[in-house]
């Protein structure tokens, strides 16, 4: 198997932990159904990224509620860049596959689909 990596990001309203929450689990799940034959025992690990506004809540506490409890995550602030999109989480998932790179569908939900047009055209 190869290791590759599945990007993903969401923007939310309102920084406020349930939004947080089911935002995150919303992009996890939409990565799920994308790539069906993500299986969680393949997963490596995963590394979130918050924008500064976002303070109410860690995205990795969805994955856990989603039962994702023996994955090792990260929650990390994303660079503060002027013109940076706000109220964003992002993902990057570490994923061991026999699938090429091309074949893994990346997902950016809301506002997000700024960040990569191009791979958000190809769900």
């Amino acid at each position: 198997m190869t290791t590759r990596g599945i990007r993903g990001a969401i923007t939310i309203e309102i920084d406020q932990e349930e939004t947080v929450l089911s935002s995150t689990s919303e992009l996890l799940e939409t990565v799920q159904a994308l790539n069906p034959s993500l299986k969680v025992k393949d997963i490596i690990s995963i590394l979130f990224t918050i924008t500064d506004d976002i303070i109410s809540a860690y995205p990795a506490l969805a994955a856990r509620q989603m039962g994702w409890d023996s994955t090792p995550m990260l929650c990390v602030r994303e660079m503060n860049v002027k013109d940076g999109l706000p109220l964003c989480i992002r993902v990057l998932i570490h994923w061991n596959t026999d699938l090429d790179q091309s074949a893994i569908q990346h997902v950016y939900l809301r506002e997000a689909i700024k960040l990569r047009p191009d791979l958000a055209s190809r769900a």
